[in-house]
């Protein structure tokens, strides 16, 4: 079944509207009968009527980052626990081969609604830096002309906000295998396929199965 909430933003958000709906029919009940009856009434209406309006509204226009410098091949690469997956560096090493290319990893900092709503982000920047670090160290060993920033909680904020100064000519979205990733859940390779107008590679890296087994 597909998940009809696109971000954990639109889920909250969503919880959210249903608490105040509902608080609203009972307190104009509470007030008199028929003023809690039409209360329930006219919040339907615009509630029934914001939907279908929402189900109408034309898929976004795809952004397209500015051309990169002349002689360098752009890669965006957002991955978050995979980002020092195997997988991940070969795809990048094939797609580097004979040509100056120029990678950026960004890392959303994944982080807790609760701890988001508090401000309390520290922690899951520090896991993403670390992981992050260990992936770039990887990837220079391995040639390739990399650097790295810890992006948004938000993996197509994160891509958007990179792409307003690194201008790449493709984006390698890394993910665990289907069932096991919240990206995936969240339509995030289909929402960068959608949002942004350059070429989107899909890789996939299982980590229970690159670990070896004890």
């Amino acid at each position: 079944m597909k998940n009809p909430f696109r971000t954990e933003a639109d889920a909250f958000r969503f919880v959210w509207l249903t608490i105040g709906y509902f608080a609203l029919i009972v307190i104009g009940s509470l007030i008199n009968v028929w003023l809690g009856i039409a209360v329930f009434v006219v919040v339907s209406l615009v509630a029934l009527w914001w939907f279908f309006r929402r189900e109408e509204r034309q898929p976004p226009v795809p952004q397209a980052p500015a051309a990169s410098p002349a002689g360098e091949h752009r890669i965006l690469v957002a991955a978050n626990e995979t980002v020092g997956g195997p997988e991940l560096l070969s795809e990048i090493r094939e797609r580097s081969e004979g040509r100056r290319a120029v990678v950026l990893v960004v890392c959303p900092a994944l982080n807790s609604p609760l701890k988001h709503w508090v401000s309390d982000e520290d922690a899951a920047r520090s896991a993403a830096k670390r992981r992050l670090d260990t992936s770039l160290e990887s990837m220079r060993s391995a040639g390739l002309d990399a650097r790295g920033e810890i992006g948004d909680g938000d993996p197509l904020q994160a891509i958007e906000d990179a792409l307003r100064t690194f201008r790449p000519d493709e984006l390698i979205i890394s993910t665990h295998p289907e069932g096991r990733s919240h990206w995936l859940e969240r339509g995030v390779v289909e929402g960068a396929r959608e949002r942004f107008a350059l070429p989107v590679t899909h890789v996939v890296v299982d980590l229970d199965a690159d670990t070896p087994s004890s």
